[in-house]
């Protein structure tokens, strides 16, 4: 009876610890959003604090090497970034960094990205 009790505290140790694991890979201050796309593909919008300005990473994730995507990136509502990507190797993502503005109050992030050949898009929204 008491190995029983045991066992279970350690597997509730191992996962409350394995749970945790993601949240730890974040830095203090970082703001990440992440979802699903209009088809089988996932985005992650993620900002953080860098020397006064915000660092903007929007990844896209497809599973599928060598897919073109059209992205823009728009900082409360004004479009900072407008161009073409293609998914690599080895995990068929890409990923856009910029480095933007902190304007003070609340920065709104908007990513949106599409791929003309399977018309699957996808649009992450993040505030800072």
């Amino acid at each position: 009876m008491r190995s029983r009790m045991v066992m279970a505290v350690l597997a509730t140790l191992v996962l409350a610890t394995l749970a945790a694991a993601p949240a730890a890979q974040a830095k203090a201050g970082d703001v990440i959003e992440r979802g699903s796309c209009s088809g089988e593909s996932t985005w992650k919008l993620k900002l953080s604090p860098e020397d006064g300005r915000i660092e903007v990473e929007f990844e896209v994730d497809q599973n599928v090497v060598g897919d073109a995507w059209r992205v823009r990136i728009l900082h409360d509502g004004e479009l900072v970034f407008r161009g073409r990507r293609t998914t690599e190797a080895p995990s068929g993502s890409f990923e856009v960094r910029i480095l933007e503005p902190n304007h003070g109050g609340v920065d709104r992030f908007v990513g949106r990205a599409r791929n003309p050949s399977t018309d699957e898009a996808c649009r992450g929204v993040a505030t800072f």
